[in-house]
């Protein structure tokens, strides 16, 4: 009977989707999520929940600035990804010109993006962390939001833009995405860290969502 992969062993990005999995799931089915599936929500709850992304994109993408110049981070810094401008034109649309004074984060996000502060500018592993957790998420299941959007509220262009990557192949890109965690050089304790720093972030974003939800339905 062959022995078990040690961690070191193990490819980091078999580890890293095992190791989400159930938090995952648990984000998928939040109140919040749930009800937008549902076609519950009328379009300014979704609004709201793009507002909070403007402020967790915000804090990555200057983590990504911070890590442009790293021989490690700066492997995972992609221009391609960023979802700034998308989520400005979204809330110019969903919102009105005047929405950068309109929003404000819940008080989940104000704790989420202090931790992509504190850990992702100096700290390669903590941005790849929180940038696997959204990006990859955004590039999978992000994309049964954007058929939503577009079944539910009529929304293909601005309004949606935020789920629509100018990839040319979505599969081949997370398959480099997989390869680069496989042969990034962390050791068995570093790839740990890096694991539960991942289970932080989507722990966060399950917050934030949770404090969407209890906010009066728009």
């Amino acid at each position: 009977m062959a022995a078990p992969l040690t961690v070191e062993q193990t490819p980091f990005s078999t580890m890293m989707r095992e190791s989400t999995r159930g938090v995952h799931e648990r984000a998928h089915n939040s109140a919040f999520m749930s009800a937008l599936f549902d076609s519950r929500l009328a379009l300014a709850s979704y609004a709201r929940l793009a507002a909070q992304y403007h402020f967790v994109y915000q804090a990555i993408e200057e983590a990504s600035d911070a890590q442009a110049t790293d021989p490690v981070g700066g492997t995972f810094v992609f221009d391609e990804l960023r979802r700034g401008p998308a989520l400005a034109a979204d809330l110019a649309f969903l919102m009105g010109e005047d929405w950068a004074e309109r929003i404000e984060p819940v008080p989940a996000t104000e704790d989420y993006v202090r931790r992509i502060r504190t850990v992702a500018f100096d700290w390669p592993g903590g941005y790849v962390a929180h940038h696997y957790t959204r990006y990859l998420g955004d590039l999978a299941g992000g994309q049964s939001v954007r058929k939503l959007l577009k079944g539910t509220y009529g929304i293909e262009g601005p309004g949606a833009l935020f789920y629509h990557f100018e990839l040319d192949s979505v599969p081949a890109f997370r398959k480099r995405y997989r390869a680069l965690l496989d042969e990034a050089p962390w050791d068995g304790a570093e790839r740990q860290r890096i694991l539960t720093e991942t289970l932080v972030a989507f722990e966060f974003n399950i917050a934030m969502l949770a404090d969407l939800a209890a906010e009066p339905a728009a």
